[in-house]
């Protein structure tokens, strides 16, 4: 039997909503510092294929761990990356409350699909997943922890040069 959301769950489920938006917004505008601002200093976030992921296998086709890194992947990006130009565009549905624990800490997980635009071809859809992520409030906000990307595909159709 479930019960009905609270008023906590279901504006807690908002803000998840809205943090989610907002992390694709930065990305889709290729904002990078403040695709970085979403996570906590000691974050971990990977991209991890499904396959992997259910045989609990540690490759990941990205893994940063803590702030550095993070901002490591951007500046490749930014400066040093040779890739062809493309537009991505995420959109993020689902968003779900998974677990609160006593440390304030919340389990959550939301959908995700990213969308394609290579300069000479049609818009495709570029990979499907979800969210796994462990968030903490930090002042007033909830930042992640831990966020893993856990893509459907069974394989990656060009090139993963922006994350997810």
């Amino acid at each position: 039997m479930t019960h009905p959301p609270t008023a906590a769950h279901a504006a807690l489920r908002a803000e998840l909503r809205d943090l989610n938006d907002d992390y694709a917004a930065s990305l889709d505008e290729l904002d990078f510092a403040r695709w970085t601002a979403f996570f906590t200093d000691d974050c971990l976030y990977r991209v991890v294929s499904l396959e992997n992921f259910q045989a609990k296998l540690p490759l990941s086709t990205i893994a940063c761990q803590g702030q550095g890194s993070l901002r490591d992947r951007a500046a490749a990006i930014r400066e040093t990356a040779v890739f062809e130009p493309r537009t991505v565009r995420r959109m993020v549905s689902g968003v779900r409350v998974n677990a609160l624990h006593e440390d304030g800490s919340v389990e959550a997980q939301a959908s995700f699909a990213v969308f394609e635009s290579l300069s000479d071809r049609e818009p495709h859809l570029f990979m499907v997943g979800r969210y796994l992520d462990r968030l903490v409030r930090q002042d007033g906000r909830l930042l992640l922890r831990e966020r893993v990307c856990v893509f459907d595909n069974y394989r990656v159709r060009t090139s993963l040069v922006y994350p997810l």
